[in-house]
């Protein structure tokens, strides 16, 4: 039985890297695979799945729009890999839901959980309520717990509090915590990195 599943993590936990060896992985026994990335994200160039340790692969876009049922519907895929998973619409959740259910294709999503407030991304939501298997990616904080928050920082680094849920970036923009240090970060607009007692 096919599943749809969510890998989810904070910022630079190396979800992309995972995706992309799974990828191989199902290639290297002859499989063929979809790989999708949100239009939005185009920080390694449009449709690019890119890892932080330099390897990358062409993907096709998907935008608010995209009907992903039937984009992978009439697809010979033995997978579907999803990158930037916090970008989807809870419609299309439930469309690559059906994808797992109805066409029996497992669908693997890749995204952040929360944003830098601490809330949650609606896609992120509906696939917590809605995948068959999760699966967390961990990452650490400078202080060596595990880090469960993303802060977002201002140009001299500081942490931000409010703004746009979205905001495409990378380790310039966002820094991952752990809860505590994320905690003393927004309450005071602290530096990320600096130790808070």
């Amino acid at each position: 039985m096919a599943k749809l599943y969510f890998h989810y993590s904070t910022m630079n936990a190396g979800k992309s890297t995972l995706l992309l060896q799974a990828a191989h992985n199902y290639r290297e026994r002859g499989m063929e695979v979809l790989l999708l990335t949100a239009a939005l994200d185009d920080r390694a160039g449009a449709g690019t799945i890119a890892s932080r340790i330099g390897i990358a692969e062409r993907a096709e876009t998907f935008d608010t729009d995209t009907d992903l049922f039937a984009l992978i519907r009439h697809r010979p895929t033995a997978c579907v890999f999803l990158d930037e998973a916090q970008f989807l619409t809870p419609d299309q959740v439930w469309q690559l839901a059906r994808v797992a259910d109805d066409l029996s294709i497992p669908v693997m999503c890749y995204g952040l959980r929360v944003d830098f407030r601490g809330e949650l991304f609606p896609g992120s939501a509906s696939l917590l309520a809605l995948a068959d298997d999760l699966r967390e990616i961990r990452t650490i904080c400078h202080c060596g717990r595990k880090a469960t928050m993303v802060v977002r920082l201002d140009a001299e680094g500081r942490a931000v509090r409010d703004g746009a849920q979205v905001q495409i970036g990378g380790n310039e923009t966002y820094a991952s915590l752990c809860r505590r240090h994320w905690r003393g970060a927004v309450a005071e607009g602290a530096s990320a990195v600096d130790p808070v007692h």
